[in-house]
């Protein structure tokens, strides 16, 4: 039986719907904008978290019509997918797949709370304690690990690095993930190939994972990496089971981000291939504000808790480092389904 078909039965009775939208200023400028979905029935609630980055599209977001009792939560994730769940086309079509997942988070977490299970227990898996990475602006670096001497990090290179800020970087001996951001196309984020920089990469940084490097544009960049192509790792152009077939080359590993393969069915074949394959993973997020969080970090704990996970507590999104927050690893929390 697949991960899918152990949870593809559950029935699930859906009474209403609710939106709560969330915002914060980033450190890096921009609004962060999310929507908390709230599904009721059965004398229960389920949660999920809509990680759109087009703040726009969390006004007045439609809503599914998903209310009465469902044989299967197989049925209704089938219902969403036959809706349209943005008024207007969203700005880049991975958002559809995000909105998605929102949706069937919350569902599949109602139907586990009705038949008072956790994840675990269908999937037939332990949670265990989940190690995870932090992904600050670089500048802080130094302070959180005064707070944090333990701290690793997950960073993105610039092409305006100096020599100087990465060989401070160096010295720490705490950066496990290098993200060139070279696989994203008309973002914010963009990181065009730099031969510089990718040398700087992969030279300074000889025991850190280069995640979505830009392999196409500029042979240069891509001759640079050749010889580290084992630890080369992909996010961003990963939303299939067939996108991992697809890649240049077997990954010894990926950062398996929930909401960017749309559907609980597609990230539990994710999950399965990758351990049929022999290819490990790491978490990320999508700079959760709500319940989102915990549910990455419970994933995270029941598939890859000893990866880089990208899935800090909340706290170490913040501009400035703080003290008193959770640290590396976190004990598991049971965001899918309740224990009672």
């Amino acid at each position: 039986m697949s991960l899918y078909e152990r949870v593809a039965g559950l029935p699930v009775e859906i009474g209403s719907a609710s939106l709560e939208r969330s915002a914060v200023e980033t450190g890096s400028g921009f609004t962060r904008v999310t929507t908390t979905i709230r599904l009721r029935g059965g004398g229960a609630e389920g949660v999920g978290e809509d990680v759109v980055y087009d703040g726009a599209a969390h006004d007045d977001p439609p809503v599914p019509p998903l209310e009465g009792r469902w044989g299967s939560f197989d049925e209704v994730c089938e219902r969403i997918a036959s809706c349209d769940l943005f008024r207007q086309p969203p700005g880049q079509p991975v958002y559809r797949g995000y909105r998605r997942w929102a949706w069937e988070s919350a569902v599949l977490d109602l139907a586990l709370r009705q038949a008072g299970r956790t994840l675990a227990e269908p999937l037939a898996r332990e949670a265990r304690p989940v190690r995870f990475v932090a992904s600050p602006r670089t500048v802080t670096v130094p302070g959180w690990l005064e707070l944090y001497p333990s701290l690793r990090f997950k960073l993105d290179p610039a092409s305006s690095w100096s020599d100087d800020q990465v060989e401070e970087l160096v010295r720490t001996g705490a950066v496990d993930v290098l993200d060139l951001k070279g696989a994203y196309r008309g973002t914010p984020v963009d990181q065009p190939p730099d031969p510089r920089l990718y040398r700087l990469v992969a030279e300074r940084f000889p025991e850190a994972w280069i995640e979505d490097p830009n392999l196409v544009d500029d042979p240069e960049c891509a001759a640079i990496l050749e010889p580290h192509r084992d630890r080369i790792t992909w996010d961003a152009v990963l939303h299939s089971v067939e996108d991992i077939e697809r890649l240049p080359f077997p990954p010894r590993t990926i950062n398996v981000k929930p909401s960017r393969f749309g559907s609980v069915r597609e990230l539990f074949a994710v999950y399965e291939h990758c351990e049929r394959e022999g290819i490990r993973m790491y978490g990320g997020g999508q700079f959760e504000l709500g319940p989102g969080r915990g549910q990455i970090q419970y994933l995270a704990s029941l598939f890859h808790p000893d990866g880089s996970n990208d899935v800090a507590p909340g706290g170490y999104n913040e501009p400035e480092p703080r003290a008193g927050l959770p640290e590396s690893p976190l004990e598991p929390r049971h965001a899918f389904g309740t224990e009672s």
